[in-house]
């Protein structure tokens, strides 16, 4: 049984084929999957696929590149919207500070205001940081997430900064790039950070795993992930299997 708890199967690199790489993830032992939608079109699209496969679930939120972009009629409709007993999270929402289209300061309101609406719908908060570590977990305290806590999505930071992260009640998510050769940090993590706090994720169509990186990832491919991991941790894949899904089952509230 394996959990994907970062998918973008509402990309359009899945326009073609979408029910064959829903029946590999099947076939692979995905049990479940969590569509994250972004912006408007990214969302709608998750909408819909959570309506027809029952094994689909969304987090919904606004992504901060975009972050200039948001108005308040996005801020209302994604709040609509997550009363829908299959959103399971707020976001991908967080700062990137590697793309220069939305300014720091409009990133980190739209930040904190999608982090109010997890606390006040009782959702968690799917984290995306890039080169904004620092003003991140800064936030995140100030604004007291640790109350719904979360998840720091495809985490590329160091074994401190994830420690810091679950003591605010976030898990730790972990893509691709740990099984990259070159990967200090994220097999740093992998090794060092107990499996109570680890989850598993692709972020497909992004960060394909070894050794099909360069190409189109899929849900299938976190099997690849799960894998590496046990290596670093020197256990068995079931367990990390196991123990990951229960954590996802757990930090999304789904019960079966």
């Amino acid at each position: 049984m394996l959990f994907d708890t970062h998918v973008h199967l509402n990309a359009d690199q899945y326009k073609e084929d979408l029910e064959e790489v829903i029946q590999r993830a099947i076939d692979a032992g995905v049990v479940h999957q969590v569509v994250v939608g972004f912006d408007r079109p990214t969302i709608t699209k998750a909408m819909e696929l959570i309506e027809k496969y029952d094994f689909l679930y969304a987090a919904i939120g606004w992504h901060p590149v975009d972050a200039i972009d948001a108005t308040e009629e996005d801020f209302e409709w994604i709040k609509k919207l997550s009363q829908h007993p299959k959103v399971v999270a707020i976001g991908e929402t967080g700062l990137d500070y590697y793309w220069d289209k939305s300014p720091k300061e409009i990133q980190q309101e739209v930040f904190r205001r999608q982090i109010r609406l997890a606390k006040e719908l009782k959702l968690p908060i799917i984290i995306h940081n890039r080169d904004a570590t620092e003003d991140i977990v800064s936030i995140l305290k100030q604004e007291q997430a640790s109350e719904v806590g979360g998840i720091m999505h495809c985490f590329s930071g160091s074994v401190e900064t994830a420690k810091e992260c679950i003591g605010m009640n976030f898990y730790i998510s972990l893509g691709g790039p740990v099984t990259f050769k070159n990967a200090k940090k994220p097999k740093e993590v992998a090794t060092e950070i107990s499996l109570d706090h680890l989850l598993v994720e692709t972020d497909c169509p992004y960060l394909t795993p070894h050794p099909y990186r360069g190409k189109r990832n899929e849900p299938s491919y976190v099997s690849l992930v799960a894998d590496e991991i046990a290596r670093l941790k020197g256990i068995s894949v079931e367990e990390v299997r196991r123990k990951t899904f229960e954590n996802a089952c757990t930090i999304f509230q789904i019960h079966k």
